[in-house]
C-alpha cells in the first residue's frame, strides 16, 4: 500500500452556517452580541465546526461544535472534552473554556480565541526546540495529575492492540517483511505497554503540530477530549513519529532514553497505526488513515531501532 508523504492533519469541517440554528443562537446571547464574522479552522480530523467569531460588539471567541453526523462518536469525544477543559486549572497551557452545553443533540465549547499558528510544515528547528522544551515544562507541572482523569490503560487499552489483532488474524499478506517475521514477538512487547505507561501525570495523549499554538512567547496545546493519567514521557513518544513525518528529525534522534517500557509503549503506538492505517476511512474523517499510515512509516523505523531485532 502506498503511504502519502505528509498528509495534512485537516478533515472536513463544517461551515458555521450550517451548524445547528440553536446552537448558533446560544453562542450569540452568550457572547453578547451578533455573530458577524465566522473563520472555519482547517487543522484537525474531527467532522465538526472549529471556528473563530467575532460579534458586532467585537468580542471574540473559538466555536467548536458537532452533531450527530455524519460520525456518530463525535459528540461523546467532545463531552469529555468538555469535562477535561472545564476542570484544566489555570496552570496548564491551554485556551480557557468560557462555556459549553448540549442542544438537539449538538455539543459546543466555547473557548478563549488565541492570536496563534500551528508549528511550521515542515518542522523549523526554533519552533520544535520551543514545543519540546513546552511539552517538558507541561509534562512536570501536571505531575501529579491535578485533576481526576481515567488511567491511560482505561482510555486506551481497546485500542493499542494492533500486533495482537494482526497475529489473530493470521493475514501478513501486505506488512513488512520484519514486521511478518517477528509478529509474535512484537505483539508479546506490545502487551507490556499499560504497565510501563502508567503513572501519576496528566498526560494530553494526542499530541501532534495541529493541536499545537504558537504566541510569539507562549506555546498552547489545545484538543483535550483524551487526557488521561499515565507516565511523564507519554506525550513526547506520542508526538515524536508525527515530527519526524512532519519534517523533522528522526524520533531517536530527538528520545534516546533506552527504557524497555518505552520501547514497548512505541511498539504499542506502531501496531496502531500499521494495524488502523489500511482500513477504511471513518464516517467523515476522509484524512485521518493517511496520516496513521504515514505516521506508521516513521514509527516503524523507530521501532526497529529500538528493539535492535534482525
Amino acid at each position: 500500500m502506498s503511504v502519502e508523504t505528509n498528509p495534512p492533519a485537516a478533515g472536513v469541517r463544517v461551515p458555521w452556517p450550517e451548524v445547528h440554528p440553536l446552537v448558533r443562537e446560544a453562542v450569540a446571547e452568550f457572547l453578547g452580541g451578533r455573530v458577524v464574522e465566522a473563520d472555519t479552522q482547517p487543522g484537525g480530523f474531527s467532522p465538526a465546526a472549529a471556528v473563530r467569531v467575532r460579534t458586532d460588539g467585537g468580542r471574540r471567541a473559538f466555536v467548536k461544535a458537532v452533531g450527530p453526523e455524519p460520525n456518530p462518536d463525535t459528540p461523546a469525544i467532545y463531552r469529555s472534552e468538555l469535562a477535561i477543559a472545564a476542570a484544566l486549572p489555570a496552570s496548564v497551557p491551554a485556551p480557557r473554556l468560557l462555556t459549553g452545553f448540549e442542544v438537539e443533540g449538538w455539543v459546543a465549547l466555547v473557548f478563549e480565541d488565541i492570536e496563534g499558528r500551528h508549528p511550521a510544515q515542515p518542522w523549523r528547528r526554533d519552533e520544535l526546540d520551543q514545543v519540546l522544551a513546552a511539552v517538558g515544562e507541561m509534562s512536570a507541572a501536571l505531575t501529579p495529575a491535578p485533576i481526576a482523569a481515567p488511567p491511560i490503560a482505561e482510555s486506551f487499552g481497546p485500542m493499542l492492540r494492533g500486533w495482537r489483532q494482526l497475529l489473530e488474524e493470521e493475514d501478513t499478506a501486505g506488512l513488512d517483511p520484519w514486521v511478518a517475521r517477528h509478529l509474535g514477538a512484537l505483539a508479546e512487547l506490545e502487551s507490556g505497554w499499560a504497565a510501563a505507561a502508567a503513572g501519576d501525570s496528566l498526560v494530553h495523549a494526542d499530541l501532534r503540530a495541529d493541536n499545537i499554538l504558537l504566541t510569539d512567547d507562549r506555546v498552547y496545546v489545545v484538543d483535550w477530549p483524551w487526557a488521561c493519567v499515565g507516565a511523564p514521557w507519554f506525550d513526547l513518544v506520542c508526538l515524536l513519529p508525527s515530527i519526524g513525518m512532519q519534517g523533522g528529525p528522526a524520533p531517536h534522534e530527538l528520545f534516546a532514553d533506552p527504557d524497555p517500557g518505552v520501547t514497548s509503549v512505541v511498539a504499542a503506538l506502531t501496531g496502531f497505526f500499521v494495524r488502523h492505517g489500511p482500513l477504511p476511512d471513518p464516517p467523515g474523517l476522509p484524512t485521518v488513515r493517511a496520516f496513521q499510515r504515514a505516521q506508521g512509516v516513521v514509527a516503524l523505523d523507530w521501532l526497529k531501532r529500538r528493539t535492535g531485532w534482525a
